[in-house]
């Protein structure tokens, strides 16, 4: 508005019909030194880069924590805007029984960053109209009311706000899907809903089984047809084939024998491998394709999966408590967000109990994916303070 009205005001002397030149062009260039000095906030908002020597740190504390056993080996993925900066494996990928190295394209049993993927389906299937956010799920689910729970909406459980406890017992599980389901169901809140963040996977069970009864898909064929296959994610899957164990990083020992192929959370095992919460295998590579998702959505009419205005919603914070907020899926601010390490403010991200994570830094256009078996052999390892140590390291090299 301003560079309008001086120019709207620049008077033109008319002499005979000539144009007074000369005091014409010393008032245009006073208006173009005036542009020129004005800061281009966009620009400078997304220039950051990555200083390379920086990063050679990250290879530092990962085989130190490699030496610490507190872990047999990781991917690491870094990308910005729509390229990938930094991708590196380390250590290996199987101990037991024998020694692997581990390779770039090692397939990872993800855990909850499954639960992205499940919020993901909710709110797409938002977006065609299928459901409400912010309705009780007994909308959709009538034997979900019961015993209390007749007003927890799809909201809460995204958010982990429903007040239902974070595990019930496997036992719960072991006389098939149907009763499964109704143990759910039969299960009351610990806390008032809305009130209190408890991180749920019973929460993502139940929006699992959502997906299924609104779109008339299982979980997992919804899941691979509207967001897998559409960003070209073919090596992200549940139950993975056979054929593909032996790139797969095994977990821990279940009945005597190393888990390989099969998902580590004993749930979804039991619940045939397909579950809201657990259950997707990838690679570091696949998964930097969904983070491209949320940092520069480009959609095509056949490549569409989420909204921008959607994006935006997921990625919201969302305040549980006055120092806990979640978006819809997604970690923001709770006591879970180490990942993000010291100096990354406003990011989003989420982990995954076998040694999974990405974080998201928005500003920069940054995303940071880490991929371990942590849990390989025996549970022992421990990754939490490696992962917030690259994402210092991440954040130093930026300028």
């Amino acid at each position: 508005m301003m560079l309008r009205t001086k120019i709207q005001e620049i008077p033109i002397y008319h002499d005979n019909k000539r144009v007074t030149c000369m005091k014409f062009l010393r008032q245009l260039l006073c208006i173009l030194t005036i542009v020129t000095s004005i800061p281009n906030t966009h620009a400078s908002q997304n220039q950051y880069t990555l200083n390379q020597e920086r990063l050679k740190n990250i290879d530092n504390v990962i085989n130190q924590a490699i030496n610490n056993e507190e872990l047999p080996g990781a991917v690491v993925l870094i990308g910005q805007h729509n390229k990938i900066v930094y991708e590196k494996a380390f250590g290996n990928r199987a101990l037991e029984p024998y020694i692997e190295p581990m390779t770039l394209d090692t397939i990872f049993d993800i855990a909850s960053l499954t639960k992205i993927f499940t919020a993901s389906a909710i709110v797409q299937l938002a977006e065609r109209g299928l459901i409400r956010i912010n309705v009780p799920v007994s909308t959709y689910i009538p034997e979900f009311g019961k015993n209390e729970k007749e007003k927890i909406t799809i909201e809460q459980l995204l958010v982990h706000s429903s007040g239902l406890i974070a595990d019930n017992p496997e036992e719960d599980y072991m006389f098939g899907y149907e009763k499964a389901f109704e143990n759910i169901y039969n299960l009351a809140p610990l806390q008032e809903p809305g009130t209190k963040f408890i991180y749920s996977d019973v929460n993502y069970i139940v929006l699992g089984e959502l997906i299924k009864k609104i779109s008339g898909q299982t979980l997992d064929t919804y899941i691979q047809e509207n967001i897998l296959n559409k960003l070209t994610m073919h090596e992200t899957m549940f139950v993975p084939e056979e054929s593909l164990y032996p790139r797969i990083a095994p977990t821990e020992y279940r009945d005597n024998t190393i888990i390989r192929g099969q998902v580590h959370d004993p749930r979804a095992y039991l619940l045939s491998g397909i579950a809201g919460h657990a259950g997707l295998f990838s690679t570091a590579r696949d998964l930097a394709k969904f983070c491209f998702l949320f940092l520069d959505n480009k959609n095509t009419q056949e490549s569409h999966v989420l909204s921008n205005l959607a994006i935006q919603r997921m990625i919201k914070a969302h305040a549980i408590t006055p120092t806990q907020s979640r978006g819809l899926g997604w970690d923001i601010d709770t006591q879970f967000s180490s990942y993000r390490g010291d100096f990354f403010a406003n990011t989003f991200g989420h982990t995954g109990f076998t040694g999974t994570s990405i974080v998201i830094d928005p500003a920069s256009k940054i995303f940071i994916i880490i991929l371990s078996n942590r849990v390989h052999p025996n549970r022992t390892g421990n990754v939490v303070s490696l992962r917030a140590k690259i994402a210092n390291i991440v954040a130093s090299a930026l300028s």
